[in-house]
């Protein structure tokens, strides 16, 4: 559990697949993620079983739900994907309610300073596909610096796109 003032960042449990479902059902969410589409439940029993709870056992990724502190209502996720070499790379979305009002990236903060802290991460990175700009506005708020664009560097839905690129070291959180 992460606490950050408004909000605390949780493990997900089973009891999350119909939300990630709904959420991922969200056009915005499935124009910029790489999911499957049609998104059906099975596809969010999946992320939370295996990419959420059995990735972090296996220490592969490390991913949250978002909530407003003392709520427990699920408001986004964000995680990481963890390379074993003390660097990870940072994704996140949020509930098409929860957008607009800082909350992405309160717990990117949170999270970043985690990921420093409790796992002793020397490098966190941010990719996002060139146009995804809420993305982008979040990333930067949270203290990432944005580096470049990577020239056809994600491959989404079948075709390569290109990619913003930037990074987050302990000192930019600080």
């Amino acid at each position: 559990m992460i606490e950050a003032g408004e909000i605390r960042l949780r493990p997900f449990s089973v009891a999350d697949i119909p939300w990630v479902y709904e959420v991922s059902l969200d056009p915005a969410v499935q124009r910029y993620l790489q999911i499957p589409i049609p998104y059906r439940m099975s596809d969010a029993d999946y992320f939370v079983r295996e990419m959420a709870i059995a990735a972090w056992d296996r220490r592969q990724r490390a991913e949250f739900v978002v909530e407003r502190a003392g709520e427990g209502v699920p408001l986004g996720r964000a995680g990481f994907g963890l390379d074993g070499s003390g660097a990870a790379q940072i994704g996140y979305w949020m509930d098409p309610r929860a957008r607009g009002r800082g909350l992405a990236t309160a717990a990117v903060r949170a999270l970043c300073g985690w990921g420093f802290g409790t796992l002793g991460l020397g490098l966190i990175e941010w990719r996002a596909e060139v146009g995804n700009v809420a993305s982008r506005r979040v990333a930067e708020k949270a203290g990432f610096r944005y580096e470049a664009i990577l020239r056809q560097r994600l491959v989404h839905r079948g075709v390569r796109v290109d990619a913003w690129i930037g990074s987050m070291l302990p000192s930019d959180l600080r």
